[in-house]
């Protein structure tokens, strides 16, 4: 990807939640390692939604509008060489579709901006109809017929209080709920995918653009 000059970056800011399934077989390693520790299966293979509650990109709105994207790492998350394809709320105006592809792709910078050193290859982006929903704690995702997944927080010792790992320093999100996965079916870009089980999680985002 090519260099932005910092005196064209837009400001911008999404708030909101974020869900992801991944195939580890446990609890995803790289919340509470960084990246440092590879995946349970040697490589990762993940869907993500974002539901937008608030966020603008330069002078245009984002709130409301629905984000999804499936990411491919070799190995440990840090050495980079990711694969990503991005799917916006087909809802969005032109501009705001414009802002969260700059976002997504880490163009715009701010907490995105890994990005562009971390992925190598953009398999699509492209417009589709997102539904991200709640019913009960568990959240569902459809992105066409591309993607279908839900997931449910686990609890603890306390029935009444999900299981969750704090004050971590992933780049989503320092608390981290820990989620198992009911469905979490992939059928994009050529990848067939079919997740299940305790790799899943649940973040409340508060990304923003360079200071």
């Amino acid at each position: 990807m090519k260099p932005v000059l910092t005196a064209f970056l837009k400001k911008w800011k999404i708030k909101g939640e974020l869900i992801l399934n991944c195939n580890c077989t446990v609890f995803c390693p790289c919340v509470v390692s960084l990246g440092k520790h590879p995946p349970t299966e040697g490589f990762c293979q993940a869907w993500a939604g974002i539901r937008i509650d608030e966020g603008f990109y330069d002078k245009y709105d984002l709130s409301g509008i629905n984000v999804a994207m499936m990411l491919e790492i070799p190995g440990r998350m840090a050495r980079g060489n990711w694969k990503a394809a991005v799917f916006i709320d087909e809802n969005a105006s032109t501009e705001a579709y414009d802002g969260l592809v700059k976002i997504l792709s880490g163009q715009a910078r701010g907490t995105t901006g890994l990005f562009t050193k971390l992925v190598s290859e953009i398999m699509g982006v492209e417009s589709a109809a997102i539904s991200y929903t709640t019913e009960g704690k568990t959240r569902h995702l459809t992105v066409g017929n591309k993607i279908q997944g839900s997931i449910t927080p686990i609890v603890g010792n306390d029935p009444n209080e999900e299981v969750m790992v704090k004050n971590t320093r992933y780049w989503m999100g320092s608390d981290i709920t820990v989620s198992a996965a009911d469905k979490g079916r992939v059928r994009a870009f050529g990848r067939v995918w079919d997740f299940k089980g305790l790799s899943s999680e649940i973040c409340q985002i508060d990304w923003h653009g360079p200071n």
